[in-house]
């Protein structure tokens, strides 16, 4: 059977490699990732990790995919994909000197040789702290570029980590993907085909 990441995040495809997960395909899907009115963050999370599993798994058979998303949120803020110098700047000046969410959904679906699916979902939240952010630092991080893309304007595994006071929790999960729940569930969904 195959398996597909449903994702163009080399971060996410280099987790998977790191457990020895070699996708078959590489099959990015795209969708609308804006929120919903009223949306709560690990509800976008879940959301969108699903829709993105669906998009792919539609037309395929004896598959496996795999979709992910990343969400950072304040409380009830959602965070953006920092696209511009000022959605980072704002990103990092709200989360200077707090802590701060990051929902991991992750959804993975199989589906038989009749093209049936079976669906598992899961939303893994971690918490990080940042210390107090200078300006200099601000302006470092920016000159960089690598928030770009990036959920809350910031890339963990990269100069950010020097912001990172504390995690709780899964740390792969804050740089793509909870690799202990994303093993789990394409385990029971290879399971579930054989």
């Amino acid at each position: 059977m195959a398996l597909i990441l449903a994702s163009a995040s080399p971060r996410r495809l280099a987790l998977l490699r790191q457990i020895g997960l070699e996708p078959d395909e590489v099959a990015p899907a795209d969708i609308d990732e804006r929120p919903r009115r009223g949306e709560l963050p690990r509800q976008l999370a879940e959301r969108l990790a699903g829709e993105k599993a669906r998009l792919i798994a539609q037309g395929r058979a004896n598959a496996v995919i795999i979709a992910a998303d990343t969400v950072v949120a304040c409380g009830r803020r959602v965070l953006p994909k920092a696209e511009t110098e000022a959605e980072a700047r704002a990103c990092l000046a709200l989360l200077s000197g707090r802590r701060h969410t990051v929902y991991g959904g992750i959804a993975v679906i199989a589906v038989r040789a009749d093209g049936v699916p079976r669906t598992w979902m899961r939303v893994i939240d971690t918490a990080v702290k940042f210390k107090r952010l200078s300006p200099t630092e601000i302006d470092d991080y920016i000159a960089c570029g690598e928030w770009r893309g990036k959920a809350g304007g910031y890339a963990i595994q990269g100069r950010a980590a020097a912001f990172v006071a504390t995690v709780s929790g899964s740390y792969p999960n804050v740089v793509g993907l909870c690799v202990f729940t994303a093993a789990k569930l394409i385990a029971a969904a290879r399971a579930a085909l054989a």
